[in-house]
């Protein structure tokens, strides 16, 4: 059984393992299981029989803008359009919460282009995004992240 659900403070753990490969890679940034637990509100896991396989937030930057971020699949789940269920997941929450426009800055163009995400400058990425996230990046200042934008 597949389930889209919001995870608890008790599957912070599960997460970060999950996430470990992306985050040693550089193409996730690392969150402390701190930073984890103050958003959990913000994540949404897939899980397959009871077993978290991924997960992915949706952080909120204004009243219409949000972010997809952490968008991350278990090895051993991936190709099984789970991430696909993620972004969806995501597109889903904004759209009740009332946000207009929802970001990713990614490495998976082409997943997002499936969703009808556009490419956009990364010079019109929001200014309060660069400083509290990018500049934690081990590429930044040269990042090579796509930035895409979707209209809801």
């Amino acid at each position: 059984m597949v389930e889209f659900c919001k995870p608890t403070t008790h599957d912070i753990d599960i997460m970060q393992d999950i996430v470990k490969e992306d985050v040693e890679n550089g193409t996730i940034l690392f969150r402390t299981p701190q930073e984890m637990a103050t958003n959990i509100r913000s994540y949404t896991v897939v899980k397959v029989d009871d077993k978290i396989a991924g997960f992915v937030a949706l952080h909120i930057h204004s009243p219409t803008l949000a972010e997809i971020r952490s968008l991350s699949v278990h090895k051993s789940y991936r190709g099984k359009g789970f991430g696909k269920g993620l972004i969806q997941a995501c597109i889903d929450e904004a759209k009740k919460l009332g946000l207009t426009e929802v970001l990713a800055l990614t490495y998976k163009k082409e997943l997002f282009e499936k969703f009808n995400f556009k490419e956009i400058p990364k010079e019109s990425i929001p200014e309060h995004k660069i400083w509290a996230d990018c500049i934690r990046c081990k590429h930044f200042p040269i990042c090579d992240e796509i930035s895409l934008i979707i209209h809801l």
